[in-house]
């Protein structure tokens, strides 16, 4: 009988195989980079240096990620990618050692308010199933003490062939779900206040609806007028008791306006199903202030908040319903899970327990399961979705990481940086594009991009080790061991801003006095209470302004001219210059190109499809109409103008025919924030932001439709942020 020999594959020579160690980029001119070389070691831990703006995300996130996605789409079948967004090749002559990319970033969880942080984790779902089997008394099964799953109660007549004859039967049945009746598993009820839906001195036509969006100029208008249920010419004041009733309570009915079949609705269902629908954090300003001042939201009774019908709460385990465990800290909730033995269920206790350890390990055991997953912090987002990833079996992936430790206190900094060095360890490529020195120090490697932002940026300026980009002489180099020195003297504050008694979430009973006129800071370790203490006992106070981490909402049509208010006295200076109306020079008014609606792009619905977008042929992409075009201040049209970034633009109306106080003092506060290298008209996402897919933790990348510079709008197309991503030197790898 042989013996068969194993040989030991470390002895061995190198394999041919383990010779592809690293991923190659050449030739990268996605946004500003230009022309980039570079070569990153894979299974090691590389984080990207630089200014803001300077090409890190263009490199990591929109070559190197958007890539690896867009290769591992094109491994489908062609019915699959029917399905799936259609990706554009990244500008790169060549790319490869690409592996699957799984992008990590600090994108809100969501705006869902069903959403909490165990349903985003699965953590709930392992619950539910734990008491579906152990709680008495039993109730059902897991759909039982699901939020959101509604009791569902059905009845008919049957009909059962028995071979014999046929039997008639009579059936009611259950099909039990956890979802409270009254609060439909939102945990609060809402009322609302009418006088601020209507003003009853007005009617319809005149505006009586003081509602956002409800204009009587448009489709509202004929669908009110279409209705027949009401004089639209009638003060609101005057209505009967059906008429109001109608205005605002109506179930869904359909009518016919101008012979297009519609479905009249009640103005109150009508913002429970648009705008209740979502988290009210992540509504447009004008709306939440709406809500905010409309609507009251209160704790629902029945529930008590906790979502779930008084059946799926009377089951328990050990004293405790399954409302009572989401509640509990994370790091006690874990306790009492390891305490727990029942050999019948021990596999999916061993997954919850380490589910609930890895949420301590990173940082977030002080959060409860029931937390809604739309008040988590970018940080805190991010360290959630890298939780299913620090058990899982897959190894050399390439996972991207987005400023991992922003906002983060130095003892959480330290347990990212632990994270981060033990995906690496399990054999993975972990690229990392990140500021913070404590995060740079650990890298095996450092790519630093500069030496400016924007069109200032695009080049790699050190590529080696932590000890040679301290002593390089780059911007990063200079400041990677600057530390900050106190002052001498401080100044006096002029008062104090008293809050007495705080308590919301975990404060308690806090007393303090922050100080007025002064810079003063807020500290502690993440769950400490610091945005409880401000949010819950500041923020609502007259004469505080807050300005949080949320992301800059509007429509497709933003820019960074109408955002910041630059464009009205942009628009006034224009019409001055050329005797005409400041609407001609508003890509959403008069001036917008009829074709594309002042859109500058083409939006093409293909049914089941991705939506496609082109470039406008009519305006190229600018926007405007051609007359406007003809209208110039400083020798510039408006295009050219929104085209400028705000350095150029700077200049530009300080001085000459185009000089403009009203403006200048706008882009003086978007250059002092670093803001120099952005273009006025920029749509307010870049392409990775705009298209990339709002699951928990995906592969890298982007949905379609995909923005991309046109030449036509730029100021000067010769730029590599401005070429074609269809250039003839792009090839696949």
């Amino acid at each position: 009988m042989s013996t068969a020999t194993r040989t030991d594959p470390r002895s061995a020579a190198l394999h041919v195989a383990d010779s592809h160690d690293l991923i190659r980029v050449q030739g990268a001119r996605v946004n500003n980079l230009k022309d980039l070389h570079v070569e990153i070691p894979k299974r090691r831990l590389t984080v990207f240096t630089g200014i803001s703006g300077s090409g890190k995300s263009s490199l990591v996130f929109d070559t190197i990620a958007a890539e690896s996605q867009r290769m591992i789409n094109e491994t489908y079948s062609a019915f699959v990618q029917g399905f799936m967004p259609t990706l554009a090749r990244p500008e790169v002559d060549f790319l490869d050692g690409l592996t699957t990319a799984i992008i990590v970033d600090q994108e809100r969880m969501g705006a869902n308010p069903r959403s909490t942080v165990g349903t985003a984790t699965d953590a709930n779902a392992m619950l539910r199933i734990l008491f579906s089997r152990l709680g008495k008394p039993h109730i059902g099964p897991p759909t039982a003490f699901s939020f959101n799953v509604p009791t569902r109660i059905a009845s008919g007549v049957m009909t059962a062939d028995k071979g014999q004859g046929e039997k008639t039967i009579v059936r009611k049945a259950v099909y039990q779900g956890g979802m409270c009746p009254r609060c439909e598993g939102m945990g609060s009820i809402n009322d609302f206040d009418l006088t601020a839906l209507y003003d009853d001195t007005k009617s319809l036509s005149e505006g009586g609806l003081t509602i956002p969006g409800y204009s009587m100029d448009g489709w509202y208008g004929r669908i009110f007028s279409g209705t027949g249920y009401f004089d639209m010419d009638k003060p609101i004041g005057k209505y009967t008791k059906k008429e109001l009733n109608d205005l605002l309570y109506r179930e869904p009915t359909k009518i016919k306006v101008e012979g297009i079949n519609l479905t009249y609705e009640g103005v109150i269902p009508k913002i429970q199903k648009s705008m209740l629908s979502k988290d009210v954090d992540a509504m447009q300003p004008h709306v939440r202030a709406f809500v905010e001042r409309a609507i009251t939201f209160t704790t629902c009774p029945d529930c008590d908040g906790s979502r779930l019908s008084k059946e799926a709460r009377s089951a328990k385990i050990k004293g405790k319903n399954i409302a009572d465990v989401c509640s509990m800290q994370l790091t006690d909730l874990a306790d009492w899970v390891r305490n727990f033995d029942e050999p019948s269920v021990s596999p999916l206790l061993g997954g919850l327990q380490h589910l609930l350890d890895a949420f301590a390990e990173i940082g977030l055991g002080y959060l409860s399961l029931d937390r809604t997953s739309g008040t988590l912090s970018g940080g805190e987002a991010q360290r959630t979705k890298m939780i299913r990833h620090l058990g899982s079996s897959l190894t050399d992936v390439t996972y991207v990481f987005d400023e991992p430790t922003i906002g983060m206190h130095p003892h959480d900094i330290e347990r990212m940086n632990n994270l981060l060095l033990q995906l690496r360890d399990k054999g993975n490529t972990v690229l990392v594009v990140e500021h913070k020195p404590e995060t740079i120090a650990i890298a095996d490697h450092v790519v630093d991009l500069g030496p400016g932002a924007g069109t200032a940026g695009g080049t790699v300026c050190f590529e080696g080790t932590v000890e040679g980009l301290g002593r390089s002489d780059t911007i990063t180099g200079r400041h990677i061991d600057d530390r900050a020195s106190l002052k001498d003297s401080v100044r006096s504050s002029s008062g104090a801003l008293e809050v007495r008694g705080a308590s919301t979430h975990n404060l308690q009973d806090v007393d303090v006095d922050i100080p007025l006129a002064v810079l003063c800071v807020i500290t502690g370790v993440a769950g400490s209470g610091k945005s409880s203490l401000i949010h819950g006992s500041v923020a609502s106070r007259d004469g505080v302004v807050v300005i949080d981490q949320g992301a800059i909402r509007g429509s497709r049509r933003s820019n960074p001219a109408t955002y910041t208010g630059l464009l009205d006295p942009i628009r006034k200076a224009f019409a001055k210059a050329n005797g005409v109306k400041p609407a001609l020079f508003s890509s959403n008014s008069e001036g917008a190109c009829p074709s594309c609606n002042g859109a500058g792009v083409i939006y093409t619905e293909l049914g089941i499809m991705n939506t496609v977008e082109s470039i406008c042929e009519e305006c190229e992409g600018k926007r405007f109409q051609a007359s406007v075009l003809e209208y110039t201040l400083g020798g510039r049209n408006i295009a050219e103008v929104l085209a400028m970034p705000v350095t150029e633009a700077e200049e530009f109306f300080d001085e000459g025919e185009a000089r403009t106080p009203a403006a200048h003092k706008i882009l003086d506060r978007l250059a002092d924030v670093g803001l120099g290298y952005v273009s006025l008209g920029q749509p307010p996402r870049w392409p990775r932001r705009a298209t990339s897919t709002s699951s928990t933790s995906r592969p890298a990348a982007s949905t379609s439709p995909t923005w991309s510079s046109c030449s036509a709008c730029s100021t000067d197309s010769s730029t590599p942020a401005n070429r074609s991503s269809s250039s003839s030197t792009t090839r696949r790898s």
